[in-house]
Order: structure tokens, then C-alpha cells, then sequence
């Protein structure tokens, strides 16, 4: 089917969605291979139906080549990309924060890893950002988007089918990070698995249709980056992982300013400054890629 076809039919089918008990299906999109491929499956048919969104949540903190990707990418789909965002990452990561009770914080805390009492033995700081800037807005836009779907659906007391489709970017070799919607007027769906597609399927699957490979789709500073992809940064987007040696300093002073905080927050496992890490290959090091830890799919696709 071509992208014309492809397109008359998506035409066709607005009035469709209209129709009483229609479904509404919506792409999460990460902006990353799998979510990638998965949308552009879409506009060539070979996933069906066609959804009638994709969505992606911009933390405002992602490197340069996701963005132009996104570009690239909203030309050669028939279907909006929505691009909703909560505001600057960065910026509330690294904002100290004082309670009516006197304490400080920070919110949305990054995945850092953690050096304790000088001692250097990895601990792990618990992760808000992907549920403050991903997964909550994500849902708010679902709800308002579908909203008459959603309505509907409530008024027939619950008889008409689930309103809302999420389809979500996880391939068959991630299989342990899909989780069920915990709302129920949405209902998650993995079209990569359900074709069997991995990640390297993906890849082929784009360059079958000669199309580039798309970027790893996650914050500059993310610590679930794998060596290969910090090394990427530093050798091809120098800027951006400037931004994240950056990042990881201001962090550092952030975290100090905080009472009873004595953990000094690192982007990589090895507990070093980011500048100063040997970056070799993840198989040297027996090393696998933590966005596994990432359970809802939403950063990493």
C-alpha cells in the first residue's frame, strides 16, 4: 500500500471515528527505533487499523538527532503527531525545593547512581522523571483527545468496548517491560510483539523500506544509557554530551544542598565524573542496556 493509499484511507475513515462505540487508537511515541517503526508500519498498513494519533512527550531535554528525527518523521506519517510537554526536565530536576515544614528537595529525581559515604558502592536513586514527564501528560492528553469516546463509554455503564487502544513501542526482546493500563477506559497494546519483531527486526524492517535508522530516543543525561550510546554522544553529538557532563555536576550541587543527603549522584555506574569514564564496548565490560529498568515503555522506544 502506498503512503497515498495509505493516506485517501485514513481520509476516509474520519467519519468513523465519529460513529457511535468507535475505538480510538493512539501511539505512544518515544521517538526511538521501536516506536519509530511502529508507526511507520502503520502508514504503510502493515499494522492495522491506522491510529488516529501519535503522541510524544518532549521533556525538553532530548539530544538534537531526536528532534530532527521527529521532524523527518512527522512528513511521512498520514496520522498528527502531538507533541505535549511538562516544561524543561533539567530544570525541575535541579530546582531545591523547601516544604512548609522547613525540609529541602528536589522532584522528578533522575535514575542516578549513587556513591555513599565516600565509599564506592553503588546504590540507585528512585526514578519520578519518567512518570512526571512521560507517562502522567501522556495520559492527560489520551483522556482529552478520546474524551467523547471516553464518555460515551462510561455513559453505556461500561458495555461498549474500551474507548482507547494505546499502542506502545516495546519489541519481543523487552517482552518484560509491558504492563497493563491501570485505567480502564485504556487499553495497551504491543504490535511489535505481536508480530515477534525485535529491536534488530526493526532496524531491518527500516532498512527494507530504505528508510535511516532511528536515534536512541532518551533524555542527554539519562543514566540508563549504555556505553555505546554515551560513546555515540561524545564522538558524534559532542554538544549534547557536554550537556550531560554539565548536567551531572549541577546535580551533584543540587543534592548537596539537600539536609541529610550525603549520596553524591552519578550519570554512570562506574561512580566517575561522565568526562572521565572509559566508554569501551558494553560486551568488554559484560555490560546489558538498563532500559529494561524502564517498565513502561515510554523512554528508550
Amino acid at each position: 500500500m502506498t503512503f497515498s493509499q495509505v493516506k485517501s484511507q485514513s481520509a476516509s475513515d474520519e467519519s468513523a471515528k465519529k460513529v457511535p462505540n468507535g475505538v480510538i487508537h493512539i501511539i505512544s511515541l518515544g521517538g526511538g527505533v521501536q516506536s519509530s517503526t511502529m508507526a511507520l508500519m502503520a502508514a504503510h498498513g502493515d499494522l492495522t487499523p491506522m491510529p488516529e494519533y501519535a503522541i510524544f512527550a518532549d521533556t525538553q531535554n532530548e539530544p538534537e538527532s531526536v528532534y530532527s528525527w521527529l521532524e523527518w518523521l512527522d512528513e511521512r506519517l498520514p496520522f498528527p503527531i502531538v507533541r505535549i510537554t511538562k516544561g524543561c526536565l533539567r530544570d525541575a530536576v535541579l530546582t531545591v525545593r523547601t516544604s512548609r515544614k522547613g525540609n529541602s528537595y528536589t522532584n522528578s529525581n533522575v535514575p542516578a547512581f549513587l556513591k555513599t559515604s565516600g565509599l564506592r558502592k553503588e546504590g540507585k536513586q528512585m526514578r519520578q522523571c519518567t512518570r512526571d514527564f512521560k507517562i502522567d501528560i501522556i495520559l492527560r492528553e489520551v483522556r482529552k483527545l478520546a474524551a467523547p469516546s471516553i464518555r460515551q463509554w462510561k455513559s453505556s455503564n461500561k458495555s461498549l468496548p474500551i474507548p482507547v487502544i494505546q499502542w506502545i513501542g516495546i519489541s519481543r526482546d523487552e517482552i518484560f517491560r509491558i504492563k497493563p493500563s491501570r485505567l480502564p477506559y485504556i487499553s495497551h497494546r504491543w504490535p511489535l510483539i505481536e508480530l515477534g519483531m525485535t529491536r534488530w527486526k526493526c532496524l531491518d524492517w527500516m532498512k527494507d523500506k530504505g528508510y535511516p535508522p532511528p536515534p536512541r530516543s532518551a533524555c542527554v543525561f539519562c543514566p540508563y544509557h549504555s556505553d555505546a550510546e554515551w560513546r555515540r554522544l561524545r564522538d558524534q553529538e559532542p554538544s549534547e554530551f557536554k550537556k550531560a557532563v554539565k548536567f551531572e555536576q549541577e546535580y551533584q550541587i543540587a543534592l548537596s544542598r539537600i539536609e541529610r543527603r550525603q549520596a553524591v549522584p552519578f550519570l554512570h555506574r562506574s561512580l566517575l565524573p561522565l568526562d572521565q569514564v572509559d566508554f569501551s564496548t558494553d560486551e568488554d565490560h559484560g555490560q546489558q542496556v538498563m532500559f529494561g529498568n524502564e517498565c513502561e515503555g515510554m523512554c528508550g522506544v
